[in-house]
């Protein structure tokens, strides 16, 4: 049988099975009503059972949920029991233990954004190691919420306010071709009209690019006609450099240097874009290391609002 929980989700059972309460669980734990539903939700689904009874009113625990309580209190016990006899034991070896730092972005600002100040952090005096999950825009706000990420650099942020996000340029959607297309020798801004007819590579529905884009051809009365519907920026470069289609795409997704396989036109009628930002807990303190990384990330992110 696959474990699909951790501690955090039985800590979180355990406070709202002590509360009685999600608002003031929520609160105890440093984490939205959302975010602590999400691990409730994981936990009964892991389990096979419902552990608590909801209504308007009260939280009320089910025979599965008194059934598990007294294990659940004795695994996070023994876990905690655990951290500080390896804490005592392996001090001398804090070589071994050196921090991680966790930044959750959407794919298209990692090769022009992420990993330029990811080799300025490690070019320096810095023994943290960094794990970067490549999210869509939804998912990044969901780890940084969780506690998966430190923070996270993305489009677009939780509305429901635990977290907070910080904009750092204005990302313009361009069309990039094949050098060879007739389009990439076209003088000036392409209009969207101008895409009629041609082989066009678009997001997927649902997407945040996708979303971006329809709303701002929505007042124009631009319908635009698709050829290709892929959900990640890298599937789309690819079909452009394989000279299957034109792509519609912010300019941060497009390789920094890519020879001669790509050209990158901009468009108007209407100008498309969309704010890049830094997403973090509006209550939760960035860990030091991860901090230094992010003011890297910072200049990094302002320096394309230059370009």
């Amino acid at each position: 049988m696959r474990i699909n929980f951790d501690f955090a989700d039985l800590e979180a059972f355990l406070v709202l099975s002590e509360t009685g309460s999600f608002v003031v669980a929520a609160a105890h734990l440093g984490v939205s009503q959302s975010a602590l539903t999400r691990r409730i939700r994981k936990l009964e689904e892991t389990l096979g059972a419902q552990l608590f009874d909801r209504t308007t009113r009260s939280v009320r625990m089910t025979l599965a949920a008194k059934r598990l309580r007294s294990r659940a209190q004795g695994l996070v016990d023994e876990a905690r029991e655990t951290m500080r006899e390896m804490k005592d034991d392996t001090a001398e070896f804090s070589f071994q233990n050196r921090a991680i730092v966790t930044v959750a972005a959407v794919p298209s600002t990692i090769a022009r954004v992420v990993i330029p100040a990811v080799g300025l952090f490690s070019a320096g005096r810095n023994e943290a190691r960094v794990r970067i999950l490549d999210l869509l825009a939804n998912e990044v706000a969901e780890a940084v919420e969780d506690g998966q990420a430190d923070f996270g650099v993305s489009s677009w942020a939780a509305p429901d306010g635990a977290l907070l996000f910080e904009p750092f340029f204005e990302d313009r959607v361009v069309l990039v071709v094949p050098p060879d297309h007739p389009l990439a020798q076209a003088s000036g801004a392409l209009k969207w009209g101008a895409l009629s007819g041609q082989r066009l590579i678009l997001p997927s529905q649902g997407s945040g690019n996708r979303a971006l884009i329809d709303r701002a051809l929505a007042p124009e009365a631009l319908s635009l006609f698709w050829s290709y519907e892929v959900p990640r920026t890298s599937t789309a470069l690819e079909l452009v450099r394989a000279g299957l289609g034109v792509a519609a795409l912010p300019l941060s997704a497009v390789p920094v240097a890519d020879g001669s396989r790509l050209a990158i036109r901009p468009l108007s009628s209407p100008a498309v874009a969309r704010r890049i930002g830094l997403v973090y807990r509006r209550n939760g303190a960035i860990p030091p290391a991860a901090a230094r990384l992010r003011d890297l990330i910072v200049p990094e992110a302002h320096r394309w609002a230059e370009v």
